[in-house]
């Protein structure tokens, strides 16, 4: 079940673990909340294969980590329109729930590969560091956004 933009966190269950994506062309970005939801942790990265390798991977992390929902960073441009990324990251979402049965949401990732960067570089990472991690960080920013709205209501 993909979830309504207006109220993107609507149908998310009340309690349980998510999982969120920061999908890219190359990786996709993977993190986890807590049971309590109280912080996002980044999992791992996902090289990109094709859609059904992809779609595997992400099916077995949700088994892992006994998810209850998955949210989707959506590349909206700066301005809050949508290009041809978010056309992108939709068509992922809707073909995933065609083999996942999870309410799927979508979160605004506007800046946050940016913030992320930007963090990574004030602790003096190695650019090849930054390079390995900064997809799974960005789905950890993109979730850690989410949990605290739902927190708040």
């Amino acid at each position: 079940m993909i979830l309504n933009d207006a109220n993107p966190l609507s149908a998310i269950p009340p309690s349980g673990k998510i999982l969120a994506l920061d999908l890219g062309t190359k990786t996709i970005g993977v993190a986890v909340s807590d049971a309590m939801r109280y912080s996002a942790t980044p999992l791992e990265t996902i090289k990109r294969t094709k859609f059904t390798q992809d779609a595997e991977r992400i099916i077995t992390l949700v088994a892992q980590n006994q998810a209850v929902a998955l949210i989707l960073g959506l590349p909206l441009n700066m301005d809050g329109s949508e290009g041809p990324r978010v056309q992108s990251t939709r068509a992922f979402a809707r073909n995933l729930s065609q083999k996942l049965d999870l309410p799927i949401a979508f979160w605004d990732e506007r800046l946050s590969t940016s913030a992320v960067t930007r963090m990574m570089i004030e602790a003096d990472l190695r650019r090849d560091r930054r390079a390995e991690i900064v997809d799974k960080l960005a789905a950890s920013y993109i979730l850690q956004g989410a949990l605290d709205r739902l927190r708040r209501g």
